[in-house]
């Protein structure tokens, strides 16, 4: 490999321990919030409302999921009274989703419990690696945006 090359290796290693860690964030997210009535995947929609109304299509590509999947969870946060949609003044066909005063509470419930978890989950790591790794995560987000990896199956990209 000449110097010029990236590390591959280092890559695979970083989305081996990414898809790793995803999981088991996602694991332990349903017992944290277990006692909610949510899981992780509704943790993540719900949690995002907090900033304010959005629609599907929004949330989807703020998490970088398929639309149809938010369309889903949100479609179980509305029969658990955790949100609510409303008419979209910009787009009679994209409805806005926001939390609901219940599920309000059960975010603010869950605070305290996410901070200890979180807490203990920093323990021993220092700010300063965590702020590269967020770095690193961000460019290769970035990156997976700019360009889907389906053009990757249809050859190299013309000049």
């Amino acid at each position: 490999m000449d110097s010029s090359a990236p590390d591959l290796d280092a890559l695979i290693e970083v989305t081996a321990e990414v898809f790793a860690v995803n999981g088991r964030l996602l694991r332990e997210g349903d017992g944290l919030t277990a006692h909610a009535g949510l899981t992780s995947a509704r943790w993540q929609v719900a949690g995002l409302l907090l900033e304010g109304p959005s629609t599907v299509a929004g949330l989807a590509r703020e998490r970088g999921l398929r639309r149809q999947a938010v369309q889903q969870t949100v479609e179980r946060l509305k029969a658990e009274r955790i949100v609510t949609t409303r008419p979209n003044p910009q787009d009679q066909r994209s409805p806005l989703v926001e939390l609901t005063a219940h599920g309000r509470q059960a975010l603010d419930d869950l605070r305290p419990l996410e901070r200890q978890w979180l807490e203990y989950l920093a323990e021993d790591v220092p700010v300063e690696d965590m702020r590269v790794a967020t770095g690193v995560l961000r460019r290769l987000r970035e990156k997976l945006d700019a360009r889907p990896a389906s053009e990757f199956a249809t050859g190299p990209r013309p000049a």
